[in-house]
């Protein structure tokens, strides 16, 4: 199966940018201000949008034969 060697670069960083909405969705948790669940439930709903398109991305290049699993 032939790999793309942009393919795991792309999958790190977007799993880079899903930890840095869990954390900004923490930090928030401890700000003091009026729209502090709004900003919390927006950070958690983009953390939960890439998760999922990140899951769905995996499943497809496994699927079009672009990744395999090692082992």
């Amino acid at each position: 199966m032939a790999e793309l060697p942009i393919v795991k670069p792309i999958i790190i960083g977007v799993f880079f940018l899903i930890v840095i909405a869990l954390g900004s969705a923490g930090l928030s948790l401890f700000k003091k201000g009026s729209n502090q669940g709004t900003s919390t439930v927006k950070a958690l709903t983009i953390r939960v949008t890439l998760s999922v398109i990140l899951l769905l991305t995996i499943i497809g290049l496994y699927q079009f034969g672009l990744i395999s699993p090692n082992g």
